[in-house]
């Protein structure tokens, strides 16, 4: 597993460096949001040929559109199963993400099923300002 992770980090790396070099080239790179993630992480223990789906703790990978480069953004516990710092969720990422866009996650609602929707649920959540330049 771990030669097929690093083949495809390798493959993955190239073309992500190659998108943000071109873009910034082109003056488009802060005006441009790469966002790389996925809907879940995976668990850090191997549970046969792989590992099992995980809401606890994941990577994202931002670019360009006014954030910060060169920055974690929290960390997760000496096993790598739960975020123990600086703990975002996906409404988080949300949130910022859409202000990033100039629209303001709480003021953009839409009809579903009789009921006022957000996009970043109903649950609170947060721009993560500090991510931002």
């Amino acid at each position: 597993m771990k030669d097929g992770v690093a083949l495809k980090a390798a493959e993955i790396d190239r073309a992500c460096m190659a998108l943000i070099t071109d873009l910034k080239r082109r003056g488009l790179l802060e005006s441009t949001l790469i966002v790389w993630a996925g809907e879940f992480g995976r668990t850090p223990m191997s549970q046969g040929n792989g590992r099992d789906h995980h809401n606890k703790a994941m990577t994202v990978w931002m670019a360009g559109g006014g954030v910060r480069g060169g920055l974690v953004h929290g960390s997760t516990d000496e096993l790598g199963y739960a975020a123990v710092d600086k703990v975002a969720t996906v409404h988080d990422l949300h949130a910022t993400m859409l202000r990033q866009l100039g629209i303001d996650h709480e003021a953009f609602r839409f009809k579903f099923q009789g009921l006022d929707a957000k996009l970043t649920g109903v649950e609170p959540c947060k721009v993560m300002s500090d991510i931002l330049t």
